[in-house]
């Protein structure tokens, strides 16, 4: 309660102080008399009866207790000198907004704390009642006391700096002169000069040790028993010499070094020390220097004060110059009539003034003539006009009108009016564009940061709450945002209650989706600033539920601001990795186990990228609780080692503080990793031992067809990977992948296949963690990999579909074009067939992507090498890949060379009885014909499409004439959808039907009807295109004599005069 530039007084007991109250109260009681029988305190209490207090209220006693003037209590306390009750007494007042005069005048008078000699009193010296009292030890202790902060006057402050710069040189002169007493005092005890010289002749006998030096080596000897663990020793030593204090040097002597240890003093016995000070300096440690600085202080606070007397003096010049000036200006521009020299009634002037044209009567005259005359009647002057300036206002320029209307809803003392003017804000502007919210959230949050957060709760979140359902979305909208950037200046209890339910309520029932997305926002301010671990159910809860919104805007933002916020929180209560990263991981096998018949895979993605999203926290987690983390040192910059945040939230730096200590923990996490291991690293032991293995299960559990769930794990593993760092992903991640994996040929099972080959872990494992990095060994890696699944898949008859998926992965990306190419080189020189054959259906997948410069040159000779290949098997395997060709390639000359490939198939007789490759070929004509250029479809794959169904007919073999049919059906209804020539369609198309027709006949009845209705069809549309091109030419030779027509008729209208003869003539010409 007291200021610290009273804390002299503080001696004084508290508790004697109170005794002294109540004993006084008590005696007042008892004898029902004033106890402070003071004349002149009675008078002034009569002469201020509006300053009293009623001490009942304080008093312990009866309820029937007389009152007792306040100033007669000061007066008492003066007198008796209790000095630090008087100053409570007066600090209590001055809070209570009742200051005592007497009080304030005694305090504020620097004269009554000081001595009224310069020579220091003796220690037994004892000060009466009224006596000067005991100073402080600091000199000080009244230098930053605001004594102008009761000034009356104008002058009072510069005359009272001069005196508290008096009062300190005073006292800097005592202090001077009290170091010269201790001098003196420690020169006297000093050996006399005589009895030294006599030491100095006779060295056998040793000069006595002085006070100074015993205590020096007194603490030199207690730390050498310290620093060599006689701890013992050294208590009894200390308490043998309890008059010295052993923490402290200073406490030897004034302004004395401290000499070496005692071994440095032992090593160096046999050097010459430096030449001591002086003797005074030395024995007693009165640096002489500090004397000077002082004297020189001392100079400097007399120039201070002579400039402030100066400055004292000019000021009360200006003002006996202003009053003069006021003065001489009243006299000259004052009317005459207003100086009263006029004799004039009151009732003559107020008529003779009432032919000024002045309008009072309004609301507006009466606002008009009544101009405010301060700050208060300037808020009410403000607070009952603007509700009427502002319909007035054009809506694009309202917003000039928010600061006016913020301070005044700050400063307006009625909170009624407040109200209103909050509630003109928020209906300001009827649809806010975002500059204009902006604007308003700006003063929204100055209104929050000036008023405190119980007028935010009571007078903004009102006015938020009213118009959460406003049927306009801009102004939902403005309150889903005010709601988040009003959380920091909210009471925690309605930040975690009642504004995490408006917001939760706006994020289930708005059907706006960007309300939804600040919604979300606005959430994960509140996670930031939310700390009720009650709250963590709910908090998860709106994860899911934003996660799951329909909009990508609102999904973009959870993993933005809501996620990383929540993660921050999760991290601070320690359950990011035992509860947050858990629960997502159990939702995810639960939706496998489910999902047997059919994933739901836009589940699996929301929880997949929430796992995502909290991987930097998770690499954060564990930088922070590693066993290195206080011996980081700051370093420069952070190499580019993570991959590009979503947003600034998720950038590991800024969730460890800096650039600068996250590339000092990296060095040492690197370092820990390779050199020291992961011992006692409990965070990262989760990592490696728990969570990688959780997650390669779950991921031989995922089918491997499902495209889009390989995708997001695979971009899963490759964030995690470049986040926790290249010796992490090959000390601890490739090791379990290759534990799972066993790609050594001796596991290969030629009856069975390896299992876990055909599984996601293959193309997940290839595409997530060894693309990773991209250096020469990394690459080398993947090839050898990807090589090894297509040996392993091949030779033991295994399904490809999880190689098909990593090509398919890789395939996607440009930069491994060329390494697929390596991996598919592998296997066409290979020495099984097998593994050509799988290199041959590979290429299929490739040609998609790669660019035509490639397949020029890597793929079309690799397939002309496989289609020379002695086993028929490997040549039927291109098949598809030439196909693919043929439909995504635009080069002629590819066009070609594929074309006479696929003619030979077609062509070759060795190939007539081959039906496994007239299957092929015609699964791939209808796989490719609809998107093949029209020129390859006319003249080569509807041609042979009919030579098949032709020679079909004559099939022998009824399991092979269905097969046939089968596929050629397939082919016909995919073709059909082309536009086809007249010429084609009556010489190849209908006739390869009707072949069709004859085998689905005797095959399959429920085919011949659709094939009848297809060749129906396709001779209507050869008839109606008969006569539709008859009737075209006639209508396009008619549309061309109309075109010319009209233009020649719209040109010479520009030319035609009046004759009438021109005109018959345009039409005339064209008949």
């Amino acid at each position: 309660m007291c200021p610290a530039q009273f804390s002299f007084l503080y001696p004084l007991s508290n508790h004697f102080i109170l005794a002294w109250i109540a004993k006084n109260l008590y005696s007042a009681k008892m004898a029902s008399v004033n106890p402070f029988n003071l004349s002149d305190s009675e008078e002034e209490a009569e002469r201020r009866p509006n300053e009293t207090v009623d001490t009942e209220r304080s008093n312990p006693f009866s309820p029937g207790e007389t009152r007792v003037s306040v100033d007669v209590i000061a007066a008492q306390l003066l007198r008796d000198q209790y000095i630090l009750t008087a100053l409570e007494f007066h600090t209590e007042l001055l809070e209570a907004g009742r200051e005592l005069p007497r009080l304030r005048d005694y305090f504020s008078n620097p004269g009554n704390f000081e001595r009224q000699s310069g020579t220091p009193p003796a220690k037994d010296q004892v000060l009466g009642p009224g006596g000067p009292l005991n100073r402080a030890g600091s000199i000080s202790t009244l230098d930053s006391l605001d004594f102008a902060r009761y000034s009356d006057d104008g002058n009072r402050e510069s005359d009272e700096r001069v005196a508290v710069l008096e009062f300190e040189l005073r006292k800097a002169k005592e202090t001077i002169q009290a170091l010269r007493a201790n001098l003196t005092q420690a020169a006297e005890s000093e050996v006399p000069s005589q009895e030294r010289k006599n030491f100095k002749s006779s060295p056998e006998i040793q000069e006595p040790i002085r006070p100074l030096e015993k205590r020096a080596l007194n603490f030199l000897v207690n730390e050498y028993l310290l620093k060599n663990e006689y701890k013992l020793s050294s208590i009894t030593f200390s308490d043998e010499n309890d008059d010295q204090d052993f923490e402290l040097w200073d406490d030897v002597g004034l302004n004395i070094p401290k000499p070496p240890d005692l071994l440095q003093l032992y090593r160096n016995c046999g050097t010459p020390l430096p030449s001591p000070r002086s003797t005074a300096d030395v024995s007693v440690g009165v640096d002489f220097e500090v004397v000077q600085e002082l004297e020189y202080q001392i100079s400097l606070l007399n120039n201070e004060k002579q400039s402030l007397a100066e400055q004292i003096k000019k000021l009360q010049r200006c003002v006996h110059e202003c009053i003069f000036v006021f003065t001489v200006v009243t006299f000259f521009f004052v009317p005459c009539w207003l100086r009263c020299l006029r004799k004039l009634s009151p009732a003559f002037q107020q008529a003779l003034l009432s032919f000024c044209r002045m309008c009072s009567d309004s609301r507006l005259g009466a606002e008009v003539s009544r101009i405010a005359d301060s700050e208060e009647s300037v808020m009410l002057m403000l607070g009952r006009c603007l509700p009427h300036i502002v319909p007035n206002v054009l809506l694009a320029k309202r917003e000039e009108l928010i600061p006016l209307i913020l301070c005044t809803a700050c400063l307006h003392p009625e909170p009624k009016e407040r109200d209103q003017l909050l509630h003109i804000l928020f209906n300001l502007i009827k649809r806010p564009d975002d500059e204009q919210r902006q604007m308003i959230l700006t003063g929204c949050v100055a209104f929050a940061r000036h008023v405190g957060p119980t007028r935010v709760e009571a007078e903004l979140l009102p006015q938020c709450w009213e118009q959460i359902n406003h049927k306009y979305p801009e102004r939902r909208l403005l309150v889903a945002e005010s709601c988040g950037a009003l959380a920091p200046y909210l009471p925690k209890e309605i930040r975690s209650s009642l504004v995490l339910s408006m917001l939760q309520q706006m994020l289930t029932e708005d059907k706006a989706d960007m309300v939804r997305e600040a919604v979300v926002k606005s959430l994960g301010i509140i996670m930031g600033y939310i700390d009720d671990p009650d709250k963590y159910s709910q908090g998860f809860e709106l994860m899911l539920l934003s996660l799951g919104d329909p909009s990508e805007r609102v999904v973009s933002a959870v993993h933005q601001v809501f996620i990383p916020a929540f993660a921050a929180w999760t991290t601070e209560l320690g359950t990011l990795h035992t509860a947050l990263i858990p629960s997502l991981l159990a939702r995810i096998e639960k939706l496998l186990m489910q999902g047997e018949h059919g994933l739901d895979e836009h589940k699996l993605h929301v929880f997949l990228s929430a796992l995502q999203s909290l991987i930097p926290p998770l690499f954060a987690v564990v930088l922070q609780n590693a066993p290195f983390t206080s011996r980081a040192k700051l370093h420069g910059d952070i190499p580019r080692r993570f991959p590009k945040p979503a947003s600034p939230l998720q950038d590991v730096a800024a969730i460890i503080g800096s650039r600068e200590m996250l590339s000092a923990l990296l060095l040492l996490y690197d370092h820990q990793l390779e050199h020291e291991g992961t011992t006692g690293w409990d965070s990262l032991l989760w990592v490696v031992n728990q969570l990688l293995p959780q997650l390669i299960e779950i991921v031989g559990r995922i089918n491997v067809t499902s495209s889009t769930c390989v995708h997001e794990f695979s971009r899963f593993f490759w964030r995690f990977c470049r986040t926790f760092g290249k010796i992490f992903t090959n000390t601890k991640v490739k090791p379990q992948f290759q534990e799972i994996l066993r790609l050594s040929e001796e596991n290969v099972d030629a009856s069975a296949g390896n299992g876990i080959l055909t599984k996601a872990t293959v193309p997940i494992y290839a595409t997530g963690v060894l693309t990773c990095y991209n250096q020469e060994e990394d690459r080398k890696l993947l090839v050898g990999f990807l090589e090894d699944v297509m040996t392993t898949l091949s030779l033991s008859h295994a399904p490809l579909d999880s190689l098909k998926a990593s090509f398919v992965e890789l395939g996607a990306n440009p930069v491994y074009h060329e390494l697929l190419l390596t991996v598919l080189w592998y296997g066409v020189v290979h020495t099984s067939a097998l593994v050509r054959c799988t290199a041959a259906r590979m290429f299929e997948l490739l040609v998609k992507g790669v660019n035509e410069t490639l397949v020029a040159q890597r793929v079309v000779p690799a397939l002309i090498t496989l289609s020379s290949d002695p086993e028929i098997s490997v040549r039927i395997s291109t098949i598809p890949a030439f196909g693919t060709i043929m439909e995504t390639v635009t080069q002629k000359e590819l066009l070609e060379r594929v074309k006479m490939q696929l003619a030979s198939f077609l062509e070759d007789p060795q190939y007539q009885d081959q039906h496994s490759l007239h299957m092929e070929i015609i699964r791939t004509f209808g796989r490719v014909g609809p998107n093949a250029e029209p020129r390859f479809r006319d003249e080569f794959v509807l041609p042979h499409l009919h030579k098949l169904a032709l020679a079909n007919n004559s099939q022998a073999v009824e399991s092979k004439r269905i097969d046939i049919a089968t596929q050629l059906f397939e082919a016909y209804s995919a073709l059909s959808c082309c536009f086809i020539s007249e010429e084609v369609m009556v010489n190849h198309f209908l006739p390869g039907l009707r072949c069709l027709r004859t085998d689905m006949e005797q095959l399959s009845p429920e085919h011949e009807v659709i094939l009848s209705s297809m060749i129906k069809e396709c001779e209507i549309k050869v008839e109606n295109r008969g006569m539709a091109d008859a009737q075209g030419s006639m209508s396009i030779a008619s549309s061309l004599v109309g075109e010319d027509a009209k233009t020649k008729f719209l040109s010479k209208m520009g030319q035609l005069t009046t004759s009438g003869a021109m005109l018959a003539n345009v039409f005339q010409r064209k008949k």
